[in-house]
């Protein structure tokens, strides 16, 4: 299971918004070519209302053997405010009790607009308040990147305002004044992830996994563990591309009953490098 985190204060220091995760080993590669910004556009707001849901990642974090990772739980976004909608989410929690999001949740979300290539979120006087070290809220402010370029636009930066200014120095550990750019994924996010199922839903047999990875050689080994955590299933599928970021997807034939699906990190150090990082779904079988 992946852990759930633990936020606490005195992980170290940070100064600015560069302030990032130092992760532990993870799969041999190349440098991962960064996204190159969109041209600017004339000021604009965020994605007109649509009558129709459409699904986003929101990010959240998990503690795993290169520390402070995030990880996401797709949601349903009404359409009509989608970047606020998902800041929303964000703030209000994750439904898999494994993930954790340490922003303060009587957090109001007082804007989100878009002008150029630059989203702006602007929160409440209660964002200022989080029990977390230099890593923790390093990960925050991706955390809150990633989740609002999602549902916006991910080639977009982000500028953080608390009741409409700059919020300077946050948390006792980093100071946003400046827009801030997703991070590499291979440098923030945990290296499996399930999409499909969703946390605690129910599905009919044979039962669809679906789900992004950065494996080492495109291999994601996977298990079944029943209601009294027995392993029933289990196997191995592929990515679409090895040492980066990638869709996988398998089906499995399961009995009625509630289960576990865990997707783990391929592991050919033999555990030298630390625990492999996993991720889990519980779901019921009709």
């Amino acid at each position: 299971m992946v852990a759930a985190v633990a936020l606490l204060g005195g992980c170290g220091t940070g100064d600015d918004t560069k302030a990032t995760t130092s992760p532990e080993a993870g799969p041999t590669r190349a440098d991962s070519p960064r996204p190159s910004p969109s041209p600017t556009a004339s000021a604009s707001p965020t994605p007109s209302p649509t009558a129709r849901s459409f699904v986003r990642g929101v990010y959240f974090l998990v503690d795993t053997r290169g520390g402070l990772r995030l990880v996401r739980e797709m949601k349903d976004l009404a359409g009509e405010d989608p970047g606020r909608e998902a800041v929303e989410t964000m703030i209000a929690g994750a439904d898999d009790p494994d993930y954790a999001s340490p922003w303060n949740r009587a957090t109001r979300v007082l804007g989100v607009t878009r002008t150029g290539n630059t989203i702006t979120v602007d929160l409440s006087k209660e964002a200022r308040t989080a029990n977390v070290g230099s890593q923790g809220a390093a990960m925050m402010i991706q955390q809150l990147v990633y989740t609002v370029t999602e549902a916006v636009d991910p080639d977009a930066s982000v500028q953080l305002l608390v009741e409409g200014r700059s919020p300077g120095d946050l948390w006792g550990a980093v100071r946003w004044d400046k827009r801030v750019s997703r991070q590499d994924p291979l440098d923030v996010r945990v290296f499996v992830q399930i999409d499909s199922p969703r946390e605690g839903t129910s599905a009919s047999s044979p039962l669809v996994v679906k789900g992004d990875a950065a494996a080492f050689e495109a291999n994601v080994p996977w298990r079944i563990l029943d209601a009294d955590g027995t392993e029933v299933k289990t196997g191995a599928t592929m990515t679409a591309e090895g040492m980066t970021f990638s869709p996988y997807s398998f089906k499995v034939r399961l009995k009625p009953g509630t289960y576990t699906v865990e997707v783990v990190e391929d592991d050919p150090s033999g555990g030298e490098g630390g625990k492999p990082m996993t991720d889990t779904r519980t779901v019921t079988v009709r």
